[in-house]
């Protein structure tokens, strides 16, 4: 009798996927790094976060439209392989994987430098150590206990996020923290007006906010193992991109209207001193911890969607077969822990020299355009196969169709003429395209490879 061979089990529902996008999408960035982009922009970056939000839910429909009629693990590599052709499918699997394998880097990275926190004697790479075997065990459990602890990763940020922005209404409703006098909101245009620095201003920090949406694209990897993805998919998609704007924006508006803008990060994070203001002390810890689990978060995220990027990838025959290899409670066990090692390595390369970090960086900021790029691109090709009965059909059409999808490249080759513009991100499009050559060259290679290697058989078998 045959045995039944394992298989990508079914066990993600509704609240973990929805919650998974948001942990993936709502990190550190949110809560240390935007100073950066209120920096560039002032106020007015509240605009660059709800035009680049827009675009996402356009994004996403896309995935979605697709993800719905074919939910296969893979998701927008697998979509690139068939709508667009092998080599498209292939770049763009082997660019995910790396772009969150860097990704990844980063967070672990960051868990070492929060730990020190409470731990200041102990070595950063203990932490980075043992907070990627912790998430990898994590990855080895069943997808339903994956989807359970990223679900509680994901809602200790939310529901930080939600208590700073009540806490902040607070203050500029009622002058809670503030002496019983309302902040009220002119600080959102006292301080050189709504757009201190002008359009230019927005444009420069466009390139940051955008990559603050990174992740939102995974509720197409975990499509491979949603229990209902119809259902799932399509209320997720839907409720994702709103619940990501109101954090960005809300939580963004509620502290410029609290601080000058030109204050913002000279004196620690924001949400620790709107917390210390109502009296709570121990604000630093509790962030740190917060900060801490969206950095976990992240990176369990991360091994979670690259895992099963290399399982797509070895099933399209364009990664080695023993990624495809399952394990009994369905997890693909081998591409996890070629997967962890390469972000072993990373760690190391990490603390051997910050310029190496710096290039592998710029990578996945310019496959994170790449991989948008090539799910519109998809759908486009996906729409124009349909007849018109097919069309009607479709359980979850791309709104505006196609002037949403044109509308959604141009913006993004926006960016990446931004990018192109401004010196300190330059480097993402020298390094970017060299490594699309380079895999391309591989493919090229391992191609003329397996012609020799027909062409030698068939002479055998003369």
């Amino acid at each position: 009798m045959e045995q039944k061979q394992p298989q990508l089990h079914r066990g993600l529902e509704e609240r973990h996927i929805s919650l998974m996008s948001l942990g993936a999408a709502i990190g550190v960035g949110l809560f240390l790094g935007s100073a950066s982009a209120i920096e560039m922009a002032g106020p007015a970056i509240l605009l660059g976060y709800a035009i680049s939000g827009a675009i996402m839910f356009f994004i996403m429909r896309a995935l979605g439209e697709m993800a719905v009629e074919h939910p296969v693990a893979g998701s927008f590599s697998r979509y690139a392989h068939n709508y667009l052709g092998p080599l498209a499918g292939y770049l763009t699997g082997w660019n995910y994987w790396f772009l969150w394998v860097v990704t990844c880097i980063a967070e672990i990275t960051a868990v070492g430098i929060y730990m020190q926190f409470w731990f200041p004697d102990t070595p950063r790479w203990a932490w980075a150590l043992a907070a990627l075997v912790l998430m990898t065990s994590i990855n080895f459990l069943a997808v339903k206990a994956y989807g359970e602890f990223e679900f509680w990763f994901a809602l200790i940020k939310i529901v930080t996020i939600i208590a700073m922005i009540v806490v902040g209404l607070g203050m500029i409703i009622f002058g809670i923290g503030n002496g019983g006098i309302a902040t009220g909101i002119s600080n959102l245009w006292k301080h050189g007006g709504f757009f201190p620095n002008g359009i230019s201003g927005v444009l420069m920090s466009l390139q940051m906010v955008v990559f603050a949406y990174l992740g939102i694209e995974m509720i197409g990897v975990t499509a491979g193992e949603v229990k209902n993805p119809q259902k799932s998919l399509t209320k997720a998609i839907n409720t994702v991109f709103w619940r990501i704007l109101i954090f960005y924006v809300g939580a963004l508006f509620v502290i410029m209207s609290i601080y000058p803008w030109n204050e913002i990060g000279q004196k620690g994070s924001p949400f620790v001193l709107t917390f210390e203001k109502v009296g709570i002390h121990a604000a630093a810890g509790i962030i740190n911890f917060v900060v801490l689990t969206a950095a976990l978060s992240s990176c369990n995220s991360g091994i979670f969607s690259t895992s099963r990027m290399l399982f797509n990838l070895s099933e399209q025959k364009e990664a080695p077969q023993a990624f495809s290899r399952l394990t009994n409670r369905g997890i693909p066990g081998t591409a996890l822990i070629v997967t962890a090692l390469a972000m072993l390595v990373g760690v190391y390369l990490n603390y051997v020299s910050e310029k190496v970090f710096q290039w592998v960086t710029s990578i996945a900021t310019f496959g994170a355009i790449w991989t948008w790029s090539i799910i519109l691109l998809s759908q486009l090709k996906f729409r124009k196969q349909l007849s018109a009965e097919q069309v009607k059909r479709l359980a979850f059409k791309m709104p505006f169709y196609p002037y949403s999808s044109y509308v959604s490249l141009a913006f993004l080759i926006g960016v990446i003429i931004l990018m192109a513009y401004f010196p300190d991100t330059r480097i993402a499009l020298i390094v970017g395209p060299t490594w699309l050559l380079l895999l391309t060259a591989i493919y090229f290679i391992k191609g003329m490879h397996r012609r020799e290697h027909r062409e030698q058989e068939k002479k055998q078998a003369v």
